[in-house]
């Protein structure tokens, strides 16, 4: 890969992990406003949908739409509104740590689906994710260390999807990059759709909402457009294992972020567990070149 292109590539991948270790923060600012987490997730991502047929109808409407696109559209829509829910809800740090067993999830789904052969370092990353979830979980007064509530359920959900995303996206490596986002962006409005079926109440709050509400809904649907194209051209040329590792500047930025702007402060226990699923997604960068 050339110099330049390389460094397209990472940089896109690194603009995704400095907004999604920020967005939390309008998010919960909106959910304080009253929308909720599924009805904002639904008009921040509706906007990029109707923009993508705008601006790209041709492309759209002439280009071959794979159906594994519909499965990505699926596992990424849940990973982005299940991130969502679980951001606005939970705290941010713990939500990101759950978040970030993916690597555990990429190394059994590569297995079962892409039938990777699973060596000493697919072995070694799993052990280390674990060890550091329950490390971070455990609490002897609640028993079993399992997350605490419905955020880090979701958390954990998030991780899980995260990772089929990045397995079926190998199988569409040539697919176009803006259909892959308009596959994102469908599957993130239609589950947040079906999320609102079951409370249709929260649209009241629309004809109500402040100028700043609406701000924000705008501010966050334009960066979502933006940085869903620069991620998907960084995943297209960069290996997936690295890309996890160039994902993990999301968990610095979250964390300066959570204390500035939410006061959440990190136990030693936390931290020691959250080093160790760091340790883990780092060291999976290595399974790159031992997949072979």
């Amino acid at each position: 890969m050339a110099s330049k292109e390389k460094l397209l590539a990472v940089s896109g991948l690194l603009s995704g992990a400095i907004i999604w270790g920020v967005i939390w923060y309008p998010y919960r600012l909106l959910e304080q406003m009253g929308v909720s987490g599924a009805l904002s997730s639904l008009i921040t991502y509706l906007i990029p949908v109707l923009l993508g047929f705008m601006l790209y109808s041709e492309r759209v409407r002439l280009r071959h739409f794979p159906p594994i696109l519909l499965l990505i559209g699926l596992t990424s829509g849940w990973t982005n509104l299940a991130y969502v829910l679980a951001v606005i809800h939970g705290e941010v740090m713990r939500v990101l740590l759950l978040f970030y067993l993916s690597p555990l999830w990429t190394v059994l789904l590569a297995r079962l689906i892409l039938h990777e052969r699973l060596r000493f370092h697919g072995y070694l990353v799993m052990v280390l994710s674990f060890s550091g979830a329950v490390v971070m979980l455990w609490r002897p007064s609640l028993g079993m260390p399992l997350p605490q509530n419905a955020a880090e359920w979701l958390a954990l959900s998030a991780g899980l999807m995260f990772a089929a995303t990045n397995v079926l996206s190998r199988h569409a490596a040539e697919s176009d990059i803006w259909l892959k986002s308009l596959s994102v962006w469908i599957g993130v409005a239609v589950l947040s759709l079906l999320a609102l079926a079951w409370q249709p109440a929260t649209l009241a709050v629309l004809p109500a909402l402040p100028i700043s509400g609406w701000g924000w809904l705008l501010t966050i649907s334009i960066l979502i457009f933006i940085v869903t194209l620069t991620v998907q051209y960084g995943l297209a040329r960069t290996p997936a294992n690295q890309a996890i590792v160039i994902f993990l500047f999301e968990l610095v930025v979250a964390a300066v972020t959570s204390y500035l702007l939410a006061g959440e402060v990190m136990t030693a226990q936390e931290w020691v567990g959250g080093v160790m699923i760091v340790a883990a997604s780092l060291f999976s960068g290595k399974l790159e070149e031992h997949s072979a």
